[in-house]
């Protein structure tokens, strides 16, 4: 069979560097595919020999997206290295401050990062404004700032930007591909939503400011609690968060959850045929208590979409691996020993990658050795498998006004519903949290750090902090040894997804998800953009390490028009 390749470099739209190549066949479906980190980091090599106690700090630089997300794990890591436990008042706040960053990442991830894989911003231009406003209301009673006289001056300055051929992030998409399918309303009633969401992702760091000083990279996180103290106990910073979160809710509830449903109508067909479908194989390690008991999330594993078994979760059984990774030792290894010396082995004199050998700075894990989806399908899937009364009524009111069945959300589009329903969740839970705060300040504790003395504390342990991020399941490994950090590793949620294969040849979810999409027109691969951009793709995080000599690895040109 004759095949084609195409590269796809760089991914845009995403944080880091991702390059994707891929195999057609002669009908342009994919019979092939590798997704490569171009970049790396030196986080973990930086860790070693320093104090414990400093390890948020510099692990929270590993992005400039997910900082929060790195910070509290990497103190939890210290923090169970040491058995110190937190006061209930520093974990409020502490998922306060995560479960905003859940709500933010997955606004700017769909509306900013992903939405134009599916909006024509051009088509929008020649929207009758009277039609978009009768459309949305095809999809919620009272649709988010949708007079005529406000889509009237969203469509002039799409308009104005155009003619003064100042297009910035949109000059460069595949508008008129055939692969779109809304309307012009529809286009413009999302593009509307597009530039709205602006505001409210600004708003919602405001909200993140208040108890985490600033973001990104915050500073209210220490070993053993939180330094928030002043704010839970000012009523006007209390009530500002709550503000805040109370305009996301409305912003959720009438613009993001009807624009999923309208993309649902609109790519139905895509979805029965379950394009983007990758193995069926779900982790998620659960989280984020409530004070009545129970948590947010379910942890469990799912494998081959059978959804009436979930296995325990046992991060005992998680290794990596790099069989296909610019790294020496190929080995699977536990996080603890984990190691990541750099062997780079370049690319082929024609620019490709060496699909034969090792061709990417993401490592391979594996959970029992298989390869596992991470993320908010995942956390939906198991949620609503093992009946979670947090998640269940969210997903099947959900499901109720799109006909989603539950495995339709395994596919390009699927990802994306969960995503939103996600959010709504997390955002209506917020409230919940802020009530618990509010009761404990109020019958005097006060309390966000627990009291320990380092000098007493073990000189040699170990521990993990794993959480459930925006993109999927984090965990930060520390070893210690006579005080100081012997040993480091994160294994993130993209470094799951965007997964090489590994010595037995299994694909990592991007590139499982990306077998047997048919391209509509190979010069334009907008299928692969939206197939990979529904994982939300952090390659920042997913990527290891730097020659800690200084040595020159490799270096890097992207050409430019």
């Amino acid at each position: 069979m004759k095949t084609k390749k195409i590269i796809i470099d760089p991914i845009t739209r995403i944080e880091g560097h991702l390059r994707i190549e891929v195999e057609i066949d002669e009908d342009n479906i994919i019979r092939e595919a590798w997704a490569s980190g171009q970049l790396f980091r030196g986080i973990e090599t930086i860790l070693q020999g320093r104090d414990p106690r400093d390890a948020g700090l510099i692990a929270q630089r590993i992005c400039g997206v997910c900082t929060n997300a790195h910070y509290r794990a990497s103190i939890s890591a210290v923090e169970e290295a040491y058995g110190i436990v937190i006061p209930p008042n520093a974990e409020i706040i502490r998922n306060l401050v995560t479960l905003s960053l859940f709500v933010q990442d997955h606004i700017v991830h769909y509306y900013h990062l992903h939405s134009l894989d599916y909006v024509d911003i051009t088509s929008a231009l020649g929207a009758s404004c009277a039609k978009a406003q009768e459309e949305a209301h095809r999809y919620c009673a009272s649709p988010y700032r949708n007079s005529v006289e406000h889509l009237e001056n969203v469509q002039e300055k799409l308009t104005n930007y155009v003619k003064a051929g100042r297009l910035g992030l949109f000059a460069n998409g595949y508008w008129g591909h055939e692969a779109y399918r809304l309307t012009p309303e529809q286009n413009l009633i999302q593009m509307n939503h597009y530039l709205e969401a602006l505001t409210i992702q600004r708003d919602i760091s405001k909200a993140i400011a208040i108890f985490a000083g600033k973001t990104p990279h915050p500073q209210n996180l220490v070993v053993g609690g939180v330094t928030s103290v002043a704010e839970i106990l000012n009523p006007q910073r209390l009530n500002d968060f709550l503000f805040i979160i109370k305009e996301v809710r409305e912003f959720i509830s009438r613009a993001y959850i009807p624009d999923m449903v309208m993309m649902i109508d609109a790519y139905r067909e895509s979805i029965h045929t379950g394009e983007g479908r990758a193995s069926g194989n779900f982790m998620g390690c659960g989280g984020y208590r409530f004070s009545h008991g129970g948590t947010l999330f379910e942890s469990g594993v799912i494998k081959g979409h059978n959804f009436d078994r979930i296995d325990p979760f046992d991060a005992t059984k998680i290794t990596e691996e790099a069989s296909r990774s610019w790294y020496e030792n190929d080995a699977p290894l536990s996080p603890y020993e984990g190691e990541t010396t750099p062997f780079y082995t370049d690319l082929n004199d024609d620019g490709s990658l060496k699909t034969h050998g090792k061709y990417t700075w993401v490592k391979a894990p594996r959970y029992e050795g298989e390869v596992m989806e991470v993320g908010p399908l995942a956390r939906m899937m198991i949620g609503y498998s093992k009946n979670s009364p947090a998640i269940v009524p969210y997903m099947e009111a959900f499901m109720k006004r799109s006909t989603m069945k539950l495995i339709d959300f395994s596919t390009t589009i699927g990802r994306n519903a969960a995503r939103a329903v996600e959010a709504q969740l997390c955002c209506d839970y917020l409230f919940d949290m802020m009530s618990d705060l509010i009761e404990n300040v109020k019958y005097f504790d006060e309390t966000t750090w627990s009291k320990y003395v380092f000098e007493s504390l073990p000189q040699s342990s170990q521990g993990a902090g794993i959480f459930e991020v925006p993109r999927g399941v984090l965990g930060h490994f520390v070893k210690i040894e006579g005080g100081k950090i012997a040993n480091y590793q994160a294994v993130v949620p993209t470094t799951w997804n965007a997964s090489p294969k590994d010595a037995r040849n299994q694909r990592g979810a991007y590139e499982a998800s990306l077998i047997g999409l048919r391209l509509a027109d190979p010069t334009q691969p907008l299928e692969v953009l939206r197939t990979i951009h529904s994982f939300d793709p952090c390659l920042a995080c997913a990527v290891h390490v730097i020659d800690a000599t200084g040595k020159e690895l490799a270096r890097y040109k992207i050409a430019t028009p």
